[in-house]
């Protein structure tokens, strides 16, 4: 599966940090942001999906990972700036699908999930659902996620992943379809 990604690989903008415990994050490693004032994460992937409605989320985390005495602990000494202006969150496909949602990562507003703190969690960022039909032989999606006001810096997010799923995953799930 081809997915085009780009990222500022400056030593001062962005970390690696490895996780030994996989149920924390879907890959073994994710990407922690320092501190920068232009933000954007953008990608594209061409694949010839089933033919469904999908669902395609940013998976992040304010603060950053470390250990004391063994355990995980997470810092938010550096988080910063995620509450000042919304990151905006897009996807387009090939045949002209497209979704947009606006939010700051950082607010105090309620979340059902999550209740008023979402520091520290790990939060799926619906970005919008697409429609694959059966005519169609691959389809392109290109997806971002920008903040790009420059009147001010921010930092202390963990970048796990962008995912692509069925949008009914959960209630196939919950009716037996998938075991």
């Amino acid at each position: 599966m081809p997915v085009s990604t780009m990222i500022v690989v400056a030593e001062s903008v962005w970390s690696w940090y490895l996780f030994s415990i996989a149920t924390y994050v879907w890959f073994n490693h994710v990407a922690y942001l320092q501190q920068i004032w232009w933000f954007e994460v953008d990608g594209v992937i061409k694949f010839p999906f089933p033919a469904d409605s999908y669902t395609l989320s940013f998976r992040l985390h304010l603060g950053r990972f470390s250990k004391r005495l063994g355990r995980r602990v997470c810092n938010f000494e550096h988080t910063h700036g995620w509450d000042i202006k919304p990151v905006r969150f897009e996807l387009f496909t090939t045949d002209g699908q497209q979704a947009l949602c606006e939010c700051c990562l950082d607010d105090t507003e309620h979340d059902e999930i999550n209740g008023y703190h979402k520091r520290g969690c790990w939060i799926d960022y619906k970005v919008g659902e697409f429609i694959v039909t059966d005519s169609d032989p691959e389809t392109e999606v290109r997806f971002s996620m920008k903040q790009i006001d420059c009147t001010h810096s921010k930092g202390g997010l963990c970048v796990d992943s962008v995912f692509i799923i069925p949008s009914d995953l959960k209630d196939r799930k919950r009716r037996g379809v998938l075991k």
